[in-house]
């Protein structure tokens, strides 16, 4: 008997991502097969991003390609949780059924009702690491779901609810069976990193018999225990992130932070409900750098926020002058629907919000490049990515993957993909640099 095949795509950010990889590792370990076409699927299974209205739009697209091509669709992820799923079953009423994000349970429900599968003791495994969908070199370990901030340009927590961390010990067991079957990169994603076990009251749990609060500077001490490189994603700046510093200087986790600032204003701050001060944001900053000089920052902002005006623009612009952020990401703002920034007077005119964001993209920019240029002559460690008939693509401890920079350079014949190798950085432009291997 030929075992029933699900095909599968999956959108959105990285922690949709992992969702898609607990439902595929599901199926898996129930015997289902996973198909690469929507002609030799039996069903396929559609994972959404909702936050902003572009993504809603390729996420409808998706499943109207999806039913057009194959017939039997179900949805899941955070479109799903607009309206109760309402929104999607308006555009396309074909679709089988429709459920939220981190809904594996509802998910394998819906497929047993639709394309249900025999038990087959000898079929029916997987591997310890589970199924993913990243390269088998890295991968992303989601620590907790959902959010207890509200800020005001925001509709995530409506989609994944309040935060919800994750037991440590499920955490450190994932991340030590990715390590076993060979992944060098572990990157801890969440809504917000720094809560982590705020929900648990950072209660103490166990590992291999050893007392670890859940807690994100107890987690990132056990992770840099493992001998890979772990890369910290979405941290908020709370106090504690100073923490986090010290073990990044000692090279237990990447010196790389990614903190979304989201704007310098005060006001504007208060306006979007960040927990922020751009004075004491800069404070910090130094203090950090001071504690661990390789430390790299990303963070995003928006621009065009309801009320901003030209003199708080420049208040942002300058804090980018002070702060010599390594990598960065503008957004103009986007009425979301449901958002309750959209209720606040005073909106940018789209032309100005735009031309606001390629002034700020343009400084950023010449920042950017000159952090990287002071780079040429530096001998780093980078992770080879990829190989083809051009030479090795990796990235440095400085480069998350599909978001941050590249390292280009000529491989020895026995460089393969998922190495980690000696370079000598030769050139660099605003995004990516050019080595030598040492």
């Amino acid at each position: 008997m030929n075992a029933p095949k699900v095909g599968f795509v999956s959108l959105g950010c990285p922690k949709a991502l992992v969702d898609s990889e607990q439902i595929l590792t599901q199926l898996r370990a129930e015997g289902y097969l996973i198909s690469a076409s929507y002609d030799d699927a039996d069903m396929v299974v559609v994972n959404t991003c909702g936050f902003i209205d572009s993504a809603v739009q390729e996420s409808l697209d998706a499943i109207g390609e999806a039913l057009a091509e194959n017939g039997k669709v179900i949805v899941t992820g955070c479109l799903g949780a607009k309206g109760d799923g309402d929104l999607i079953r308006g555009v396309h009423p074909k679709v089988l059924a429709v459920t939220g994000p981190h809904a594996k349970d509802e998910v394998m429900t819906q497929i047993h009702t639709h394309l249900p599968k025999p038990h087959d003791p000898f079929v029916d495994l997987v591997p310890a690491a589970g199924i993913k969908l990243t390269p088998k070199h890295y991968a992303y370990v989601k620590i907790s779901e959902g959010c207890n901030h509200r800020c005001t340009f925001c509709i995530i927590p409506s989609m994944r609810g309040d935060l919800v961390s994750r037991p440590v010990h499920e955490v450190l067991r994932e991340a030590e069976n990715l390590v076993k079957s060979g992944v060098k990169e572990l990157l801890v994603i969440s809504q917000d990193t720094s809560a982590y076990g705020v929900d648990v009251k950072y209660k103490t749990g166990f590992h291999e018999g050893r007392p670890v609060k859940t807690r994100m500077t107890e987690l990132a001490v056990e992770l840099g225990k493992l001998g890979v490189w772990t890369r910290l994603h979405y941290v908020y700046p709370y106090p504690h992130v100073d923490e986090i510093i010290p073990l990044m200087a000692e090279g237990k986790v990447l010196p790389y932070l990614d903190i979304p600032f989201q704007h310098a204003s005060q006001r504007i701050l208060k306006l979007m409900k960040r927990p922020a001060s751009s004075a004491n944001v800069l404070a910090r900053i130094k203090a950090w750098r001071e504690i661990c000089p390789d430390l790299v920052i990303r963070s995003t902002f928006i621009v065009g926020f309801p009320g901003e005006t030209e003199a708080e623009f420049q208040e942002l612009l300058d804090f980018l002058d002070e702060a010599q952020l390594d990598r960065v990401g503008c957004f103009t703002y986007s009425p979301v629907e449901g958002a309750t920034a959209n209720d606040l007077p005073d909106h940018v005119p789209a032309d100005v919000a735009e031309e606001r964001k390629q002034r700020f993209m343009e400084k950023q920019a010449a920042i950017s490049a000159a952090r990287l240029q002071a780079r040429v002559g530096r001998e780093m460690t980078v992770l080879v990515d990829e190989i083809d008939e051009e030479g090795a693509v990796a990235r440095s401890y400085a480069d998350a993957p599909e978001i941050d920079g590249l390292v280009y350079f000529d491989p020895s014949a026995d460089v393969k993909v998922g190495d980690f190798v000696k370079v000598r950085i030769t050139d660099a432009d605003e995004h990516d640099l050019w080595a030598e291997q040492i």
